[in-house]
């Protein structure tokens, strides 16, 4: 039989697998029919009634426009795509060929927005793709591909604004702790194409936008600051935000003019019936698709949430206590005072945290009715935090795992006829992008063993975390068979976290 290990390896890929650019687009758009073609997007009929264009931004845009150029055939007249530097060198490095676009493809392709900054480069996209949507007519229909990372590589701040005030001044909002949110107000106010603008200048092409989420609950207005999205804020929002940092009396003149000439109130959602948009990859769908996937092996499985957030060692903890009840079930002391001391400490934790849309009450009831004769999965994510102490090498995904190692052990030793030391536990969290901080790993996996055969091996685990060094610490221990590998995935729908447990 496959261990636990190679279980949770094969439910992570088949996670990723749902957000790979080329099979998420051909489950969500067809083209249908000769005489007048139909887009068919998630089951919903757009009539390409004259030409097809296309554009996008992002860091998963370009395999998703292959994709599509591949579906739309010849009705694709033109499209753009915005792509981070250096992208298609580091895909054809990786031999992933169905991720870049086919010689003489009518798609062309501009590198920016070096380290994720706006630059030159994407500016120069930003216009081309501006262009474009200013001379479509009401019988075109414009196809837009968005991934995270599309902020970035959308910059076209409005006249006479230029790129380096706009940067920074929201440099100088960030440096001052403006909060991410604050900030993307910010920009979308002073931006010709975020918050709804690249919609607005399309008008009356119909618009249609395929978007992979890589933002908690997939809000359309946030990914990407949310070209094709009505702003649900308006210039008032943005003057607040500069008085509450004290830079009302010091912005640059082309600033000041663009926010008295702006309009005051936000566009209504008519101004939008042009536009439809489409959430075709999340991290939500990833794990639905874990889910089945982990029935097919025989596990009663529960996902807990699709958008855990918040510091690194309470998460780690979040899971310790979520395995410990599941093994308390196994050895039918669920009901039991320590099942109520479990309990009580999760509901803290889940108040404490306050991930969106996690019933708690919800997730406690399935779990008790789970039998013991089956092995248990449980699976989840999001995106977690790390406040870096220490000089080592990481990421959020190998820190997290070998926290979750380090309270399983605590656990263990704390309880003497511990219920944990009778399970069988594998804990695995790792980027969907194949990338964990500035590492080769996607990410990590652990059991309860973890810290007592690193010590054999000479590892304290509790230097290694204070020093942030989970990279260095999974590398030599036991040969870097505890490293979660993918290379590049050319999709990132945030992390996905499972443990498996058998008894």
């Amino acid at each position: 039989s496959m261990s636990l290990c190679e279980h949770a390896l094969s439910l992570f890929r088949s996670a990723v697998g749902t957000g790979r650019p080329a099979p998420m687009l051909k489950r969500a758009v067809k083209l249908q029919g000769d005489g007048c073609p139909q887009l068919l997007v998630k089951g919903q009929a757009f009539p390409v009634k004259r030409d097809l264009y296309l554009v996008g931004f992002g860091k998963a845009v370009l395999g998703m426009a292959a994709a599509a150029e591949e579906i739309l055939g010849d009705h694709l007249v033109r499209g753009i795509i915005n792509v981070p530097l250096g992208i298609q060198e580091s895909l054809q490095r990786a031999g992933m060929q169905e991720m870049l676009l086919k010689p003489h493809s009518k798609i062309q392709v501009i590198e920016g927005a070096k380290n994720n900054l706006p630059d030159s480069e994407a500016l120069k996209g930003a216009v081309a793709i501006q262009e474009l949507a200013e001379g479509l007519t009401a019988d075109d229909l414009l196809l837009v591909l968005i991934s995270g990372g599309g902020s970035a590589l959308l910059p076209a701040p409005i006249p006479p604004i230029l790129l380096e005030e706009k940067e920074k001044l929201t440099k100088t909002l960030a440096s001052q702790g403006a909060a991410i949110q604050e900030l993307n107000i910010v920009r979308k106010t002073l931006s010709l194409l975020k918050g709804g603008g690249l919609a607005q200048l399309a008008y009356p092409a119909q618009v249609v936008s395929l978007i992979l989420s890589d933002v908690i609950g997939d809000p359309v207005d946030i990914i990407a600051s949310g070209p094709t999205a009505a702003s649900s804020h308006s210039v008032q929002d943005c003057l607040q935000i500069l008085a509450k940092y004290n830079l009302l009396h010091s912005l640059p003149k082309s600033v000041e003019t663009v926010l008295s000439s702006s309009p005051t109130k936000p566009t209504a959602p008519e101004d939008y019936f042009h536009v439809c948009n489409i959430i075709i990859g999340s991290n939500a769908l990833a794990l639905d698709e874990a889910k089945r996937q982990a029935e097919g092996l025989g596990y009663a499985t529960l996902i807990l949430s699709a958008a855990i957030c918040g510091e690194v060692d309470r998460v780690a903890t979040l899971y310790c206590q979520v395995i410990r009840l599941v093994c308390l079930g196994f050895a039918g002391l669920r009901e039991g005072p320590l099942g109520d001391e479990v309990r009580g400490s999760l509901l803290q934790l889940v108040a404490e945290l306050e991930i969106p849309g996690l019933n708690l009450a919800e997730f406690l009831q399935a779990l008790r009715g789970l039998g013991p004769e089956r092995p248990v999965c449980i699976l989840a994510g999001g995106e977690t935090t790390v406040q870096l102490q220490g000089t080592g090498k990481g990421g959020r995904n190998q820190e997290l795992a070998l926290r979750v190692g380090l309270g399983l052990h605590r656990a263990q030793a704390m309880e003497v006829s511990s219920p944990p030391g009778r399970c069988e536990i594998i804990f695995l969290s790792g980027g969907t992008d194949g990338q964990d901080g500035p590492t080769e790993a996607a990410g990590a996996f652990c059991n309860p063993k973890l810290v007592d055969e690193a010590l054999q091996e000479g590892l304290d685990v509790e230097a290694f975390l204070s020093n942030n060094d989970s990279y260095t610490f999974f590398s030599q221990f036991q040969g870097g068979h505890h490293l979660l590998v993918t290379g590049l995935t050319g999709t990132n729908v945030m992390d996905i976290q499972a443990i498996l447990i058998r008894a």
